[in-house]
């Protein structure tokens, strides 16, 4: 990818991944703090990779041909190249929690290093994210990267705590 793309949808690229990876990695560490099946985490998981990566998308539309409507001239980025990095990003990275999951079909190993593996390659996409957003705006990449694994730590934090003291409930 160019530089000059990059930096045009590096906004729709970053929102799509983050979310995407904090909704999804939301939803793995509430499942599996309420102590329900991994077959669970694969119906919500990839339920909400698709339907939340469109309504992003579909929203990032809107909001862009609302912000050509206004603005004088042409908008920098087209709103329907702009929706489509950002269910791109947001489906390719949010995708990442569940991985360890969808291998397991494939290949067996115990339930708790699903989860493990969840929790690793999740920071490694956030730490990737993060990155990728400080390369391209010339932010600190170390300083970025650890910002976006401290965001979605909080997030997967708070999803497990709740899913833990609700377990009973379900």
């Amino acid at each position: 990818m160019s530089q000059s793309i990059a930096k045009k949808y590096i906004a729709e690229f970053v929102y799509g991944a983050t979310d995407g990876t904090i909704t999804t990695f939301a939803i793995v560490s509430g499942v599996v703090g309420a102590s329900l099946s991994p077959a669970v985490i694969l119906l919500l998981g990839l339920s909400n990779v698709l339907a939340d990566g469109f309504s992003m998308a579909a929203s990032n539309f809107l909001a862009k041909r609302a912000e050509s409507g206004m603005a004088e001239g042409e908008s920098a980025v087209s709103p329907l190249k702009s929706a489509g990095a950002t269910f791109a990003s947001f489906v390719s990275v949010g995708m990442i929690p569940l991985l360890p999951f969808i291998i397991a079909f494939f290949v067996s190993y115990p339930v708790e290093h699903q989860f493990l593996y969840s929790i690793l390659a999740t920071a490694v996409a956030f730490i990737f994210s993060g990155y990728f957003r400080g390369k391209v705006t010339g932010e600190n990449v170390y300083i970025a990267a650890i910002e976006t694994l401290l965001i979605g730590g909080v997030a997967a934090s708070i999803a497990y705590g709740v899913g833990y003291f609700l377990q009973g409930v379900v």
